[in-house]
């Protein structure tokens, strides 16, 4: 045979040029031949290889943990992959036809491999011209789903043979929906739907023409070529795909030309709606716990309890709070030296880009902006921010960088410049050293509304609403003073506020005394709790009994193990949380209900199925009720009274509304600033400290550190929510000085509580009563 083949080859290369033509289409059809026969081998060999289907017939895209407030705003995602899987119902048909357009035209004619594409791809590589693809939208499915990104013979016979698989089994739909949902599109998005929010922070329903050609001309190289990364190369994709789709007839000159002269806004990576960082750490671990790892690709949704506005409400006051109490103390310096050689001159290309990349790995902030110096002196200092923006800093805003009229910093400095709001100049600042936490529920269900559980996650995820203990100072007052009314004191009784001689058996070296270093005398204990009288509080502990006022403080939710044995207990030693404070006053809000607070309302999978739900909020009736509603209501009185003319008057001058109660609270030496109130509907706390417990500073408070914070966060939760005074219950009655108790208002009068905790009748009393003690 082979020497007939030779025979062959001889006579036609003799032949002439016919029969030279006649050997070359000989030739050629071998060729051809040997490379089907080739072709049919491999396919022979790799087809029982290929992996079983499963993954694109039963599709389920790795989806990330979302989480959620209550009325549906996204607070954050957990996952490598950031993903949103969109049915092809639902897709876009313009979306769809950019795609198809630039990707694979002839999607719906081919069977999984396009003979024109390989053979166009196929000649430009022969030639020489511009390397391109042959890929198909099958083939790229099967490529995403079960083949390496190596450009072997191996891998693209697998990719066709698969691609062959694909099509005999799903429609062009369903493969049209994979590749949507799957492909990778820069900056950690998989699939349009979540790319479109990321680019552009909006669902792919509300995209332009401009901006659904941008997302159609990531896929081909979406790292290189995204607009984040690099606007002007993702721009030129763009033109491509809105020129191919004017080619094909898909859209006209006049929305052609629109649409490439559309200026496109991105969104900012780190920037965030609502902050709430610690709420999603809450809801990340409760998944986890119930799932584990599955947690992050399996589209599990969880439900908060947040309202968006309330939150962002409660971040913005927390701050505003931290950084007000950052300003008056001394400055420390820069946060870090680099080296800005002074070759580089000050101004120029070659300083900005060396100040940039001086500054990639420093954490920027919303208002704590990290910045680098590029010129400075006790004039003027000039800095250079993360965004490349140079700011001027001059006068005041140097003034805490002065020290002995030299400034404190220099060229490269590291610093932190900032903005007052509304302010168009800057200022040199510092990161704060203080921390803080802000809790809002409502009282009635105990649903969370707002919770900020440090000044910045990323700094700090210590959660300090729900898991730092601390002293509660005088914001324990007021469950005391609860516990007096039910031993027979009424607002209008009579208290000695003097100095105190302790019995046996009080902690060494306790010496009580008022803040203020003044003592009034007999003061009603409505002005006593206005005024926030330590010694009239040991006096109530006193005439009360530790052992009657610890089990009343646990009616609050207060835990007897973290309470003293002793009477510190009446100045608020022990400890407790920001949240179960919020919980305790929640009793009073809602007239002597205890009610679980509640973060996560509920988990759902990726198709919207209820894995888990918390409680419904209980009805609040008697098998609630923990205090009695005419102690609720007289307690809240006292506390209204706070807020009009004692610690906190604030609260009535600034939000100008009488349906308010509260109470500051501050530590020995303001090692702990609090503020906790409410309003009928809402109650908040705030809370101001160190993680390692130490002053605040000398004349630093509650009224003056937390109250601000609260004041800033009623003023928005409360606008358009009418003012609403609470009706006395039944057995409460309005004497002739206050509120009291039914069966005090005839045959009996208000109580004198003497310096060593006596109780006798005042002298407007008629017949006196055994001094009752609490159930």
């Amino acid at each position: 045979m082979i020497r007939a083949l030779r025979r062959g080859i001889r006579r036609g290369w003799q032949g002439g040029w016919r029969g030279r033509l006649q050997l070359g289409v000989l030739a050629l059809t071998a060729l051809i031949l040997a490379g089907v026969l080739a072709l049919a081998g491999a396919s022979l060999w790799y087809w029982p290889q290929l992996p079983e289907l499963d993954r694109v017939t039963h599709y389920q895209p790795r989806q990330p943990l979302q989480v959620f407030t209550q009325d549906g705003v996204e607070i954050a995602q957990f996952g490598s992959e950031r993903r949103q899987f969109m049915a092809i119902e639902q897709t876009p048909q313009r979306l769809k036809d950019a795609v198809l357009a630039v990707e694979d035209w002839h999607f719906c004619e081919h069977s999984g491999i396009s003979l024109r594409g390989l053979a166009r791809a196929t000649l430009a590589n022969l030639t020489g011209g511009m390397p391109q693809g042959a890929s198909t939208i099958t083939q790229q499915v099967a490529r995403t789903f079960f083949l390496s990104t190596r450009r072997t013979p191996e891998r693209k016979i697998k990719e066709a043979l698969l691609s062959l698989q694909i099509e005999q089994r799903l429609s062009k739909d369903k493969i049209l929906e994979l590749y949507l949902n799957q492909i990778f599109l820069g900056q950690r998005a998989y699939g349009f739907a979540a790319a479109s929010h990321i680019y552009f922070g909006k669902p792919l329903a509300s995209l332009s023409l401009a901006e659904t050609a941008m997302l159609a001309g990531l896929p081909q190289n979406p790292i290189y070529a995204n607009p984040i990364a690099n606007a002007e190369r993702a721009r030129k994709r763009q033109l491509i795909v809105l020129g191919r789709m004017k080619s094909v007839g898909l859209i006209d000159d006049a929305a052609h030309r629109a649409a490439a002269a559309e200026r496109l806004s991105y969104r900012r990576e780190q920037h965030t709606d609502v902050h709430a960082e610690f709420v999603a750490e809450m809801a990340r671990q409760a998944v986890f716990e119930r799932f584990g790892e599955r947690s992050y690709h399996e589209g599990f949704r969880a439900h908060t309890s947040l309202r968006a506005a309330d939150q962002k409400a409660a971040w913005a006051a927390l701050r505003s709070a931290v950084l007000a109490h950052e300003r008056k103390q001394p400055y420390t310096g820069a946060e870090d030296e680099v080296d800005l050689p002074q070759a580089l001159g000050d101004e120029g290309p070659a300083l900005e880009r060396a100040a940039a990349l001086a500054l990639k790995d420093y954490q920027d902030d919303d208002e704590l902006r990290v910045a680098v110096v590029l010129r400075a002196s006790p004039r003027e200092l000039v800095a250079q921010l993360a965004d490349g923006q140079r700011v001027n800093i001059s006068g005041d805003g140097l003034r805490r960088a002065l020290t002995s009229k030299r400034l404190a910093i220099s060229r490269g400095a590291v610093i932190r410049v900032a903005q007052e709001r509304g302010a168009s100049t800057w200022s040199v600042t510092q990161w704060p050293q203080a921390q803080g936490a802000f809790v809002a529920l409502d009282p009635a269900s105990g649903r969370v509304r707002a919770l900020v559980g440090g000044f910045d996650f990323r700094r700090q995820p210590f959660n300090h609403v729900t898991s730092a203990w601390r002293q509660p100072g005088s914001s324990l007052k007021p469950f005391l003073y609860s516990g007096a009314l039910e031993s027979g004191l009424m607002p209008e009784s009579l208290i000695d506020d003097a100095p105190l001689t302790l019995p046996d058996g009080s902690p060494p070296a306790w010496n009580p005394k008022n803040s203020d270093g003044r003592y009034a005398g007999e003061i009603t204990l409505r002005e006593a709790l206005a005024r926030s009288k330590n010694m009239v509080s040991v006096r109530l502990l006193q005439h009360i009994s530790l052992g009657v006022a610890r089990p009343w403080l646990e009616r609050f939710g207060f835990e007897a193990a973290r309470l003293p044995e002793d009477l510190t207990l009446a100045l608020g030693t022990g400890s407790t949380t920001p949240l179960q404070l919020a919980g305790a006053y929640a009793v009073l809000a809602n007239g002597g209900h205890r009610v679980q607070p509640v973060v996560i309302e509920r988990i759902t999978d990726a198709r919207g199925a209820v894995i888990f739900e918390a409680p419904a909020a209980p009805k609040l009736d008697e098998s609630t009720r923990v205090l009695p509603a005419r102690n609720a209501f007289i307690t809240s009185s006292l506390l209204n009274e706070v807020t009009k003319s004692g610690t906190a008057a604030r609260v009535a001058t600034q939000l100008k509304r009488g349906d308010l109660q509260g109470k500051t609270g501050t530590t020995n030496d303001a090692v702990d600033a609090w503020f906790a109130g409410y309003h009928a509907s809402l109650v908040a706390v705030a809370w101001i400290g160190h993680d390692q417990p130490k002053s605040l500073g000398v004349g630093e408070s509650g009224g003056g550190l937390a109250l601000p914070a609260w004041i800033d966060f009623m003023t928005q939760a409360l606008r358009g929510v009418p003012e609403r005074q609470a009706e006395p219950p039944e057995g409460v009655v309005r004497g002739a000085y206050d509120w009291r108790y039914m069966e005090w208002q005839n045959g009996s009068g208000p109580q004198r509580l003497g310096q060593e905790g006596d109780v006798t009748p005042a002298a407007a009393a008629t017949d006196s009563e055994p001094v009752k003690t609490p159930p």
